[in-house]
């Protein structure tokens, strides 16, 4: 990809990258970072498709509702909301690091995954976009220094596009990379 217009959409990921922290916080309880809303409008100003791609386990466990996690993501700006309810022992298709919500996106809005970008702050985030050439770029933010040492492992063969501060930094590196002609 060379500039903007090759870029489609813009996967994030929720707990750690748009917001809250390395946990997960309930919708009502979640806090967005300050300037995570502005970053959102300003990527589909440019006509990129921007999407909320978020494991809760905590949905298959009763403590929060789909319909909650969707209402409150479509609050923030996002175009479409890919949820993975389940919980990690279930071993399903959709669970980061599995593909299964790249996928689903792809098949919905015809998206060529190479043409989107993936940014998060754990490595399954990372492993996830990986694994169907999605541009990747961490965010230290939320589990981003956990995923850079203690995760490193799980994430070493993988070439990130990117090491961001936070999102916003994210943002302003993939628009100086990736400038309009």
């Amino acid at each position: 990809m060379n500039n903007l217009k090759e870029i489609k959409a813009v996967f994030l990921d929720r707990d750690g990258t748009i917001g809250g922290d390395d946990t997960v916080h309930y919708p009502g309880k979640f806090k967005l970072f300050p300037f995570a809303q502005d970053v959102i409008g300003n990527l589909k100003e440019n006509g990129i498709k921007v999407f909320s791609f978020t494991n809760q386990p905590g949905i298959s466990a009763g403590k929060a509702a789909t319909e909650d996690f969707v209402e409150e993501l479509i609050a923030f700006g996002f175009d479409d909301i890919f949820i993975c309810p389940h919980h990690p022992s279930k071993g399903c298709f959709c669970r980061k690091p599995n593909t299964g919500m790249l996928q689903m996106a792809t098949e919905k809005y015809n998206l060529p995954l190479e043409n989107c970008v993936v940014i998060g702050d754990r490595w399954s985030d990372m492993l996830a976009a990986s694994k169907v050439g999605c541009v990747k770029i961490l965010v230290k933010t939320g589990a981003g220094h956990a995923a850079l040492n203690e995760h490193f492992d799980k994430i070493k063969d993988i070439e990130l596009e990117y090491i961001a501060e936070d999102l916003e930094d994210a943002v302003d590196w993939l628009y100086q990379e990736h400038k309009r002609t």
